[in-house]
């Protein structure tokens, strides 16, 4: 993917990183527990954070007694410092982006994602690349906004004239069609509230056992 394109994000979460759990804690929590009751793990797995930010998703992951091998990922140095302060040194995070993952084809069982879909400026290159690190088998788990809440879509026409990082939140049947065109088997996609007003969905996949 191109870094021309992933600069603004990067420009954007550098700059918040110090605030970021502060100003976003209800919303953070609230998306954390709700991607954590889609994802069904278990114990053994390799898991992928990928636009782990501050490592919200992981500090909860390691609390469980089953917890999966656990690595996170994130476009932005200072937000891999908030998570690299608060995580056990065995969670290894990586600084790279979802167009080019610094890790081998087949590396994870499972790849999750919160709140950073709709930073992908092409989300197609994105999905392909998750597709080839996780193994046979394997599963995503996408948490975004939802373009079919109303309020959703109307932040949405507030944020693109003010953060030029924001590419474009989907509702649930465009997301199922980017997910099946990536080759993804097994998609579907729920939405909810959380928090309210704020319209969420978590998107589930797997790729095809061989």
């Amino acid at each position: 993917m191109r870094n021309s394109a992933n600069a603004p994000v990067r420009q954007t979460y550098d700059r918040l990183a110090a605030v970021y759990d502060r100003r976003w804690a209800r919303y953070i929590r609230a998306t954390t527990r709700a991607t954590l009751a889609r994802l069904a793990l278990r114990p053994g797995e390799q898991l992928l954070d990928l636009g782990c930010g501050t490592g919200a998703l992981l500090r909860e992951l390691v609390l469980e007694s089953a917890a999966p091998r656990l690595c996170g990922v994130d476009l932005s140095l200072a937000m891999l410092a908030c998570a690299r302060a608060s995580l056990p040194p065995a969670v290894p995070l990586a600084l790279g982006d979802v167009g080019a993952l610094p890790y081998p084809s087949g590396s994870f069982d499972v790849v999750v994602s919160i709140s950073s879909f709709h930073y992908w400026p092409h989300p197609e290159e994105a999905l392909q690349e998750i597709r080839r690190v996780l193994r046979p088998g394997g599963r995503l788990v996408i948490t975004d906004w939802c373009a079919d809440f109303l309020a959703c879509r109307i932040c949405e026409w507030i944020v693109r004239r003010f953060d030029h990082a924001h590419q474009r939140i989907y509702g649930k049947a465009r997301c199922r069609q980017l997910l099946e065109a990536a080759g993804l088997a097994e998609v579907a996609v729920e939405s909810y509230s959380a928090p309210w007003p704020w319209g969420m969905m978590t998107a589930t996949a797997r790729v095809a056992a061989t």
